[in-house]
């Protein structure tokens, strides 16, 4: 059967394999597997030490089965799991520091600190998922690339319960982040958390998109009905339910690789202080976006 130019495309980011090797550096890294969005953990990995040149797939070839296609540029299967492509359009992704690569696996290569994940889901409502929230304290600590980006705290209330607590929890990571107003310009090289009820957090552009569903934001949540419902959506991109008052949203965006947005938000201050609570790492681990409820944690979708 032959794939579709857009599947190929994710050929070029899932990529293939690297040989060599280079002097060995301290602060290690570590390696995840799972698969459905994060559900289910397949493997895990932590290394001491990295090469100079390591690569992230010359990491999960050390560690796991892997098969490639494409002359090693795409990711076939991991432990015998075995993508599906265009025809039940199920297929392994990336994320170093929750992000999502621009380049192949092969050409990646890790810096001290970084966490990468592979994940085996679905692509049919979100082919691209630019960000996810999995990797906390992650991109805060390491940054992308190597380099530590400055942390900017932008809140709706800078005197509010949600705002202390986050401010307080980079903290103790030993992040440390600035306040701002909601907004603020400078929006390049910095990675920036905004803590606000979704009708302050939606003019911030960046996460504007929450508002379209996963295919544009990466995110599986939509809010609804000119700001009033929150809807916690499927690994389909369908409504899988509504969620209660009080509701908080985890999530991140990456509007380009000079841009990395969180959003704490929800449709009313206690959403809000709910999301606060969920902003650690147990929590958030692995998964592609939170949802607190009053009742429970949820990971997305």
């Amino acid at each position: 059967m032959r794939w579709p130019a857009a599947l190929v495309a994710i050929a070029l980011v899932l990529a293939g394999c690297g040989l060599g090797a280079g002097s060995e550096r301290g602060g290690g890294a570590e390696l995840r597997v799972t698969r459905n969005f994060g559900h289910e953990r397949l493997g895990a990995v932590r290394v001491r030490k990295i090469r100079q040149d390591e690569t992230v797939m010359r990491l999960l070839r050390s560690k796991f089965d892997v098969e490639t296609r494409y002359g090693g540029r795409f990711v076939q299967s991991i432990d015998g799991l075995s993508g599906k492509g265009a025809q039940s359009r199920v297929d392994w992704f990336y994320f170093v520091n929750g992000l999502e690569a621009s380049v192949g696996a092969a050409e990646y290569e890790l810096s001290p600190g970084d966490v990468a994940q592979w994940d085996y889901r679905r692509w049919d409502a979100a082919m691209r998922v630019p960000a996810i929230v999995g990797a906390f304290p992650e991109p805060f600590r390491h940054g992308r690339k190597g380099k530590r980006y400055p942390v900017r705290v932008e809140c709706g209330d800078e005197s509010s319960r949600a705002c202390r607590l986050v401010k307080g929890r980079l903290r103790r990571l030993g992040v440390p982040a600035t306040g701002a107003s909601l907004g603020t310009s400078g929006t390049r090289n910095v990675v920036r958390v905004l803590v606000a009820p979704w009708r302050r957090a939606r003019i911030v552009s960046a996460v504007a998109t929450l508002r379209k569903g996963p295919e544009a934001s990466g995110v599986f949540a939509r809010v609804s009905g000119g700001g009033r419902e929150l809807q916690l959506l499927g690994p389909g991109g369908e409504v899988a339910r509504r969620a209660p008052a009080g509701t908080g949203l985890v999530a991140a965006f990456a509007p380009s690789e000079q841009e990395v947005v969180w959003l704490l938000t929800g449709l009313e201050e206690r959403g809000v202080d709910a999301a606060a609570r969920a902003f650690e790492e147990r929590t958030l681990r692995d998964a592609y976006a939170v949802a607190a409820t009053p009742r429970e944690t949820v990971k997305l979708p």
